[in-house]
């Protein structure tokens, strides 16, 4: 190709050179030139094809050569090891050579050991065909000694059975001289029951000495606004409200016939007890402890309360504790010696690890003196006492010095109730059954103003000779066997108690509300209340609430 190049370029040359020397014209020669030319340029083509041909082989070569340098450098390091395995096997063959030569020379001494060792197996053998037979003779011996030892723990077995018969005899005749102990113990308690309560038998019955003395004794509180309260000399609140419709139950003059006696928080179960007060109805609330320890009984449950906290907002500020009890650490709180309270404020407050100071008092006055002159932050009680205390600072003792607030927490469950001293079954079934009868109207929609109509609509006999309403009849015209013998209650003795208090309905609207409650609509009719009944424990159980009686049949 270089060639052709050559020889393309001399033409050329030269015919330039003809051309500018001559001045002649070089048509004759164009057409070889350009024959030229071509050949030339396909030349050219050609040559550069081929040199990509060649350039695309020796890269395949020089890969391939790449490949096979890799593949002898394996080869070759393989050749080593194998040189080096051989190298090494020439040394164990060598060594094993030695070894079978020392191996030779071995055994020419074993074979003389096993002959000495045959010699002395011999000697053993005899001295085991000695041993044998003495092994023989021993063997005889201690199957003459098992059966010695078997006759002697037969002996044995006999004596430790009988040893075991005496014991066994020993611990019945023990435990039943403790049984017979125990049953002399068990029988000199149960004496003392059985004295104990035949003194109380031969008691005559509350209400009996009640009906001879001609008027009741009933135990209240008096300062709780909304419970029980005086002002002006007249008694108000839900407890009073039970006072008079027991009173009314038993034939007694409701107005003129009880003897309201101040009873102590801490005092009250044994003025029960001792016979000072015929029935206690003070905001008591109905717990284990009190029920089995302090010999009295509780009945109907007039109210269902709960604890709280009242504080003095210059002291614990209402938004900064958060409405709550939780945020009166360092708190100073007055509580009612010998109430329930004492205890569920030590639980609450310890439980969450809040640090407060208990003030004991001895009487609601000393709680509201303190807390008015600031010896307390704040007071404890229940729910429905602190309402009423608040109304009654703010109204009566005009105490604007500060903000009273109510924590929203509910420290405890607080039935509160009437009772009556154990051992009073006919006395206590009696107030049982006037609360009873009171919720029992006001689910039937009997009320102090309609009692009249129902009695004639309940009783009218229909043409099966049967009370057109049977449960409100006898509600209104049977005493169902309450009251003693000598002193049962009248048959009407639920018209009684509705013609002086009311259904459950009417007496909660006279103590809370203002009193203008029909008994029948449902307590979200009651309007102005201090403590609203609705959407609470104390509502009726149609309503959502708690207020249930048990069948009057």
């Amino acid at each position: 190709m270089k060639q052709a190049l050559a020889i393309l370029m001399a033409l050329m040359i030269t015919a330039v050179s003809l051309a500018g020397c001559s001045g002649e014209d070089i048509g004759p020669y164009q057409e070889r030139i350009d024959d030229l030319e071509e050949s030339v340029q396909s030349d050219r083509e050609n040559s550069t094809a081929l040199s990509m041909a060649l350039e695309d082989t020796i890269s395949t070569h020089e890969s391939t050569i790449e490949s096979n340098n890799a593949d002898i450098s394996s080869l070759n390091a393989q050749i080593v090891e194998l040189e080096e395995q051989i190298e090494s096997l020439n040394a164990q063959i060598a060594n094993l050579e030695n070894q079978n030569s020392t191996n030779q020379i071995t055994l020419g001494y074993q074979s003389s050991t096993i002959d000495t060792l045959e010699g002395l197996k011999s000697a053993l053998e005899g001295q085991v065909a000695a041993l044998e037979a003495a092994n023989s003779a021993a063997l005889s011996n201690i199957e003459s000694l098992l059966a010695l030892a078997g006759s002697l723990n037969m002996t044995i077995s006999g004596l430790s059975a009988q040893n075991a018969a005496m014991v066994e005899e020993n611990a019945a005749a023990n435990a039943q001289i403790s049984s017979l102990q125990a049953t002399v113990f068990s029988l000199q308690s149960l004496a003392t029951e059985l004295n104990d309560t035949i003194e109380l038998l031969e008691l005559p019955s509350t209400l009996d000495l009640i009906i001879e003395r001609g008027y009741m004794r009933c135990g209240v509180k008096l300062n709780q606004y909304g419970m029980n309260w005086e002002e002006d000399g007249v008694e108000e609140g839900l407890d009073i409200e039970y006072c008079k419709a027991v009173a009314a139950a038993i034939g007694l003059d409701p107005e003129s016939d009880i003897e309201y006696v101040l009873a102590g928080g801490s005092d009250r179960f044994e003025m029960l007890t001792s016979n000072t007060i015929d029935v206690l109805i003070r905001t008591s609330t109905w717990t284990t402890s009190r029920d089995a320890d302090l010999n009295v009984e509780f009945a109907g449950m007039n109210f269902y309360d709960g604890q709280g906290i009242m504080v003095r907002e210059d002291r614990f500020s209402a938004v900064s504790a958060g409405y709550s009890a939780a945020g009166l650490d360092g708190v100073t709180i007055c509580v009612a010696i010998g109430s329930t309270s004492e205890g569920n404020l030590q639980d609450w407050f310890d439980s969450r690890e809040i640090d407060f100071t208990s003030v004991g008092v001895s009487s609601w006055s000393e709680a509201m003196q303190k807390l008015y002159d600031g010896e307390c932050d704040a007071k404890t009680g229940d729910m429905s006492q602190l309402v009423g205390d608040r109304w009654v600072l703010e109204e009566e003792w005009e105490f604007d010095d500060t903000e009273l607030w109510i924590a929203t927490e509910v420290m405890s469950k607080e039935p509160l109730g009437a009772a009556t001293k154990d051992y009073d079954t006919e006395w206590n079934e009696v107030v049982r059954w006037v609360w009873y009868g009171m919720v029992t109207a006001e689910e039937m929609g009997v009320n102090s103003s309609n009692i009249g109509a129902k009695v004639s609509e309940a009783c009218t006999v229909n043409s099966a000779g049967s009370p057109s309403d049977p449960g409100m009849c006898r509600l209104l015209t049977e005493n169902f066997g309450l009251g003693t013998e000598s002193n049962p209650l009248s048959a009407t003795w639920m018209q009684a108690v509705l013609e002086s208090v009311g259904n459950y309905g009417e007496a909660y609207d006279d103590s809370f509300c203002d009193g203008s409650y029909d008994g029948i609509s449902g307590s979200d009719a009651m309007t102005g209340c201090l403590i609203s009944r609705s959407g609470t424990l104390n509502a009726l159980v149609s309503e959502g609430g708690i207020q249930y009686a048990p069948p009057m049949s």
